[in-house]
């Protein structure tokens, strides 16, 4: 694309600056000197973008997303957790109207991450570690189908992966794992101040008896 276009302001600018006249031999002398260089440094193509993207999405729902959010955001190669809605009928919905449990959304997390620092696989791992995959639509006192426990998968990689984690991850557990496995619908970005919540609120009461514990226990794992 840039090289084109060099090509097609070139022959313009050839066939203009061959013509006789001080003032255009000015200008043309003007224009190599300083547009030139703005040329070259151009922004790369869109192919070239592209390719060098180096991150990925995993996008899962493990109870109150205030808790998965704050789990994950601890992870180096973790670029970015939203907290959000999938799996349900209603576009575009509240957390008023998804408490309700008519939606049919969960409370899911859509996480960023560079793959050269953490795995897809890791990431599964942490999610078995950070919630209770055995109980069905219920997270200890949170209880509803918005606080089922899912895995959304980007592609068919994931797919297989989240598939071979869950029969894995079975093994620590005495009951079944109830966790649904599906294909990613479509993804709805929560209110702005369901975003990093525990961060901007450590002493609320929910943050203080229920996320700082569990982010406590998850610490003494990682050491292990």
């Amino acid at each position: 694309m840039k090289i084109a276009l060099l090509f097609q302001v070139g022959g313009w600018f050839l066939k203009f600056c061959s013509q006789s006249g001080a003032r255009r031999l000015a200008f043309c002398a003007w224009t190599l000197r300083f547009m030139l260089p703005v040329m070259m440094n151009a922004a790369p193509d869109s192919q070239t973008n592209s390719a060098s993207s180096k991150t990925q999405l995993a996008t899962f729902g493990g109870g109150c997303f205030w808790c998965t959010e704050a789990v994950f955001e601890t992870f180096d190669g973790v670029k970015s957790v939203v907290s959000g809605y999938a799996g349900g009928a209603t576009p575009n919905p509240t957390y008023r109207e998804v408490c309700s449990g008519t939606t049919g959304h969960a409370e899911v997390i859509q996480i960023e991450f560079d793959p050269a620092k953490i795995s897809y696989e890791k990431l599964l791992d942490i999610f078995w570690e950070a919630h209770d995959p055995t109980t069905l639509n219920r997270q200890g006192a949170d209880e509803g189908t918005q606080y089922r426990s899912v895995i959304y998968y980007h592609d068919e990689t994931q797919k297989k992966a989240a598939e071979k984690s869950k029969a894995a991850a079975q093994a620590r557990f005495k009951n079944a794992i109830v966790t649904e496995i599906a294909a990613l619908p479509k993804f709805y970005p929560a209110e702005a101040y369901h975003q990093d919540y525990f961060r901007r609120n450590p002493n609320a009461p929910y943050c203080a008896v229920v996320i700082s514990p569990k982010l406590q226990k998850l610490q003494k794992a990682k050491k292990r």
